[in-house]
């Protein structure tokens, strides 16, 4: 008996031992580790080019794993927004981006989940990236309505943050966002929205109604481009504009796995979610049409995103691809974080981060 209370006594001390070293040894590597999260900024580690990144690869369904839609667009040292989704800005910020390079955001269409993270995006720019303009967000018609929305709705936040935090860190002439309106007119399927710094944006018409209009966005720079489709049906507009891309950003919604969903929720009785599932079916691309876009567009790459449903259950992402893998074999299905470089004036695509 005494030999078991000895080891157990002994055991104990090795114990709280190991425990105070780590306590020891975490209090000396942490403050260095959180000086290398404030020091780095990702952005200065790639090459120049063109690089197109997942800040929310998801759509409006919940998920564990998939954010609001969104992308980033890095290029000359800034960065561009595509939607901007729930989480999205969060994202970025774990991709070690660094806010103050923000130089705009474009806005595809105005359903809820392309623009639910809009106010922390911009309260992020703001405070976090120091900032003395408000943000300027491109979008087609309505976008005054909802930046005006949204600057309303974090009026009082500003005034708190200005309060605490001072001039210096969160300036009140910097605080929300700019509109930037533009509209197609006669009978012109696209427009040129953005142009500076060798950063061109294009915008486009697609087919989305209701929701209407809604466009995609094309950026170049340095001889690379990239297509983000937005939320589209399938549409000839966007392929013509996606001709030889570097990289395709396309949306995809299996029409298999929401019909099995339409059908369990009208099983149990929810009618409200089973028409939500059916009526979707009409407005958005399936997996395998974005394939033929590619196909037929002579794309160099598809990367999938708003991705419905989420895939979080596995097998799901097995069924969703296989009718679009048998068309197009240059893809790949886009997770939060996913981010592929185009080098400036060269023909290499390189997947330098699968996910967050």
């Amino acid at each position: 008996m005494k030999k078991k209370h000895i080891f157990l006594i002994l055991l104990a001390i090795i114990t709280i031992t190991v425990a105070i070293n780590r306590i020891s040894i975490l209090e000396r590597i942490l403050p260095q580790a959180i000086e290398a999260r404030f020091t780095g900024n990702y952005i200065e580690t790639l090459e120049d080019g063109l690089h197109m990144g997942l800040c929310g690869s998801g759509g409006p369904m919940p998920s564990f794993s998939r954010s609001g839609p969104c992308v980033v667009a890095i290029a000359g040292g800034k960065t561009f927004i595509f939607d901007a989704g729930t989480n999205g800005a969060r994202n970025f910020g774990l991709m070690q981006l660094d806010f103050s390079t923000i130089e705009a955001v474009f806005i595809t269409h105005m359903h809820s989940d392309h623009i639910d993270g809009l106010g922390e995006l911009s309260l992020f720019h703001w405070v976090g990236g120091q900032k003395k303009k408000p943000l300027k967000v491109y979008g087609p018609p309505g976008i005054n309505h909802v930046v005006e929305g949204f600057n309303m709705a974090y009026s009082q936040d500003s005034v708190y943050r200005n309060l605490h935090h001072g001039e210096d860190v969160a300036s009140i002439p910097g605080f929300g966002m700019i509109p930037v309106p533009f509209d197609f007119s006669g009978e012109k399927q696209s427009t040129e929205v953005f142009n500076e710094n060798g950063v061109k944006v294009d915008a486009f018409l697609v087919d989305h109604a209701p929701a209407s209009p809604a466009v995609g966005y094309k950026i170049s720079y340095k001889g690379r481009s990239a297509v983000i489709s937005g939320d589209t049906s399938k549409n000839k507009n966007l392929e013509m504009q996606a001709a030889n891309v570097d990289l395709l950003i396309h949306s995809g919604l299996s029409p298999k796995l929401l019909k099995m969903m339409r059908d369990a929720a009208e099983r149990v009785g929810n009618n409200a979610q089973a028409k939500i599932f059916h009526d979707v079916l009409d407005y958005h691309t399936y997996p395998y049409q974005a394939a033929e876009i590619a196909r037929d567009a002579k794309v160099k790459h598809l990367l999938f995103y708003h991705i419905v449903p989420p895939l979080d259950a596995p097998g799901l992402k097995t069924l969703w691809i296989a009718d679009a893998k048998r068309i197009f074999k240059n893809y790949t299905i886009g997770e939060d974080g996913t981010l592929i470089s185009l080098p400036a004036n060269s023909n290499k695509i390189e997947i330098i981060r699968d996910s967050l």
